[in-house]
């Protein structure tokens, strides 16, 4: 059993989609981030960088895992499942996975900031246009990836696609900035976004937590 502590957030969905994935059993806390739960005592012990997602694992004598790309490593490797076993083919996907620790995240979340949220009110459009732009280099690398591949990995999904395609999604979708970055030319990021978010897997993990829900 897994406690999940997380929020309705790309890198909370991560880690909901890959529990779903991996068919593992675990219970939600949804934090509420507009709150502060994130920064309180209790959370802060299980989390020092006050952070989501978090979890703990229960059966492993209540292991606390935070970061979301570390968790994805911990589950996979647990499992046996969602990332190969061979060290050349853990060290493609852990390339694919600090690419979006690094650069995705980061990046798309300064357009959600500039295009969604309170950067809209700047007059200055230059730190809006420079992120959108490393934005929109970042999706030519992934679509250029992509080219003649299912997953980012070829032929097996796995937890590259699981770090990086709720990121793609909430470009697009929640911060709605895909005409400021051309999402449009980028056939094989929106071909595999498109079979990401038909998983039945992805479904139920974009769903976690509820909005809303109170923590708990």
């Amino acid at each position: 059993m897994i406690d999940l502590y997380t929020a309705p957030t790309p890198n909370g969905w991560k880690v909901s989609i890959a529990l779903e994935e991996l068919g593992l059993p675990y219970t939600v806390h949804t934090v509420d981030l507009m709150r502060g739960e994130q920064r309180t005592e209790e959370y802060l012990r299980l989390n020092p960088n006050g952070r989501i997602p978090t979890i703990v694992d229960r059966d492993h004598g209540d292991f606390a895992v935070f970061e979301s790309g570390a968790i994805l490593m911990y589950l996979a490797e647990q499992t046996g499942r969602l990332m190969p076993s061979d060290t050349k083919g853990r060290s493609l996907v852990v390339q694919w996975l600090m690419f979006q620790m690094g650069g995705i995240g980061p990046m798309f979340g300064q357009v959600g900031f500039f295009h969604k949220f309170a950067g809209r009110d700047y007059e200055d459009k230059r730190p809006r246009d420079r992120y959108a732009a490393e934005s929109r280099r970042l999706l030519a690398v992934l679509d250029g990836h992509l080219e003649g591949r299912d997953w980012m990995m070829g032929a097996e999904y796995g937890i590259a696609d699981i770090a990086i395609f709720p990121w793609v999604n909430n470009l697009v979708g929640f911060y709605g900035a895909g005409d400021l970055v051309g999402f449009a030319d980028f056939a094989n990021v929106q071909r595999v976004l498109e079979a990401f978010l038909a998983r039945p897997a992805v479904v139920r993990g974009l769903a976690i937590p509820a909005r809303n829900k109170p923590a708990g």
